[in-house]
């Protein structure tokens, strides 16, 4: 039985994908299965998966309804007892599998959420922030939380009791899923980085900010009311950073 599934969405990302793939590889054994769904890649991303086809347990490549949707149908193949999500931009850092299967193997509680930390690199390459914690439901629900998915273990039957992502959210739906969970399920933490991860993107900006909005109102997780402060804040420092730079 597989331990841990490794989820990567791509599209055209041939300029990091084999040095991803590579760093994968080098720490990859039979209690790990690395699955990749491509949304139609036009540049060479389909080659280099190929290329590395003996070491990927599945991979598909066809359009889809973005990275939550690929998520989606890589969830459904998984044979995997927890699901680790990454970006083919993210480095998973050296020891990090070998790190959460020992944590695993330990464990004596119902954890179904590991949490690590996570390096955040600046765009620019010259800054960075490191976060992460043990998984609070009560914390994620106000908004106050340090986690990022790519530090993160997920256990499949999370996905069997609550559902897959809302594909409706193209940039938060990973935080609205999180949501759904109540706070009765179980978090472990690791504390050690996994995974430095590039700042920036979709999750960086005014739609993100919005969706996260919109999540929060779907949920009934604050206050109408509280929810707008929040929005209107958000916005405004937002803006005032983009600013500074």
């Amino acid at each position: 039985m597989k331990v841990i599934s490794i989820v990567i969405a791509t599209f055209n990302v041939e300029e990091f994908l084999k040095d991803f793939l590579e760093k994968i590889i080098s720490q990859k054994n039979d209690k790990v299965e690395l699955i990749l769904i491509d949304g139609n890649s036009k540049d060479g991303t389909v080659e280099i998966i190929e290329s590395y086809e003996k070491y990927i347990s599945f991979w598909l490549s066809e359009p889809d309804n973005g990275i939550y949707d690929a998520w989606n149908k890589a969830i459904k193949v998984a044979k995997g007892e927890w699901i680790m999500f990454l970006g083919a931009d993210d480095v998973l850092l050296p020891n990090a599998i070998d790190t959460y299967l020992k944590y695993i193997e330990n464990i004596k509680g119902s954890e179904s959420i590991i949490s690590s930390k996570i390096r955040m690199i600046s765009e620019d390459g010259n800054g960075s922030k490191v976060v992460g914690e043990k998984w609070d439901w009560k914390k994620h629900q106000k908004g106050n939380y340090s986690l990022a998915h790519p530090g993160m273990l997920h256990k499949r039957t999370l996905f069997e009791q609550f559902g897959y992502y809302d594909t409706q959210f193209k940039i938060c739906a990973d935080s609205e899923f999180l949501l759904r969970i109540n706070e009765h399920v179980e978090g472990g933490f690791v504390d050690f980085v996994s995974v430095n991860m590039r700042r920036g993107g979709k999750s960086d900006s005014y739609r993100a900010i919005y969706e996260s909005f919109l999540i929060r109102k779907k949920n009934k997780s604050l206050p109408y009311f509280i929810n707008i402060i929040r929005l209107s804040y958000r916005f405004i420092l937002f803006s005032l950073l983009r600013l500074k730079k």
